[in-house]
């Protein structure tokens, strides 16, 4: 049987995702006009350096890599060589629970961060790097360290189809089907093993739309911003940024239990619109204190076109 691909994806899709999407680099070098030059915006930091060895200085060192400590102690002037990584460790946390299949416009929030990840984990792979994550649901958590092989990409992306495959207009909110669950915050769990898997210089990027921040998650953002590149990718779609109109009256359900909702009076209004916006605002706070960027996606179009322009490649993407 067939599926609508603006809800639901397969892995096939998410395969060719890569070749469309070559034009785009994780790396530090970024075109003018990507979102990660932006004002608020950490640069990243690309791969790290490891110590090679303590030699005499030679004609045409650099005098900046001078240890000054051991030239002092011998006489002879010395420097610490040092080589770059040969590759770096990413790390890409894909939100699929129940909140994220949402979409008033055109894609579930769901589709448009399993596309994002998939084109964040061919490039993170042909940049050289090795590439992990973290495909999160309602009630299970699928866990892959972090390798340079095309093994470890393939296995990613059958995670997000099959954490995606399990979202249905039937379930509610921790009830996808998945075994092991997982107690607790979700989101604070999901973040929690990011902080144990991630050694230094890794790089980081969260797929989501963010539901169950609270004030634990600033303390694991920061952890994991301190010593990486962290990049978060906040999925939203419209109708969730969108005031209320005053005089609505409806029904709202979960399948079980139901409440009147009326906008009529403004101090409702008002706490429903503090409610929704509440949680960004914290994020976009954490993300100037920290130093990280919060990349904006929605449902309106694929995740391709819009990275694409995010990054610096406006008319790139067809």
């Amino acid at each position: 049987m067939t599926h609508d691909p603006r809800i639901h994806i397969d892995a096939a899709h998410l395969r060719r995702l890569g070749p469309q999407s070559r034009a785009l680099s994780l790396l530090p070098r970024q075109p003018a006009r990507s979102v990660l030059n932006g004002r608020h915006a950490s640069r990243l930091r690309g791969r790290g350096l490891n110590f090679e060895e303590l030699r005499g200085y030679l004609p045409g060192d650099d005098v900046r890599s001078i240890d000054w400590k051991v030239t002092a102690r011998t006489g002879e002037p010395h420097v610490r060589i040092y080589t770059e990584e040969r590759d770096r460790p990413a790390l890409l946390l894909v939100d699929q629970r129940m909140s994220m299949f949402f979409g008033s416009r055109v894609y579930m929030k769901s589709v448009i961060a399993a596309e994002a990840a998939a084109i964040a984990a061919h490039r993170v792979l042909g940049q050289g790097d090795r590439i992990g994550g973290i495909v999160f649901g309602d009630t299970a958590i699928a866990e892959h360290k972090p390798q340079r092989r095309p093994n470890a990409l393939h296995r990613l992306l059958s995670s997000i189809t099959d954490a995606n495959a399990l979202l249905h207009a039937a379930n509610r909110d921790g009830e996808t089907g998945a075994q092991n669950d997982v107690q607790g915050d979700v989101l604070n769990d999901v973040l929690r093993a990011a902080v144990r898997i991630a050694s230094t210089n890794t790089l980081i990027a969260v797929f989501s739309d963010f539901d169950g921040l609270d004030y634990k998650s600033e303390a694991l953002l920061r952890r994991l911003a301190r010593a990486n590149d962290l990049i978060l990718f906040h999925v939203a779609d419209k109708a969730a940024s969108a005031s209320l109109p005053a005089n609505l009256r409806m029904t709202v359900s979960d399948g079980t239990m139901q409440a009147e909702l009326d906008t009529s009076h403004a101090d409702t209004r008002a706490r429903l619109d503090a409610a929704i916006g509440g949680r960004l605002d914290d994020l976009f706070a954490w993300s100037r204190k920290y130093a990280f960027p919060v990349v904006p996606l929605g449902t309106e179009t694929p995740a391709l076109s819009q990275m694409m322009r995010l990054f610096g490649h406006a008319g790139a993407a067809r």
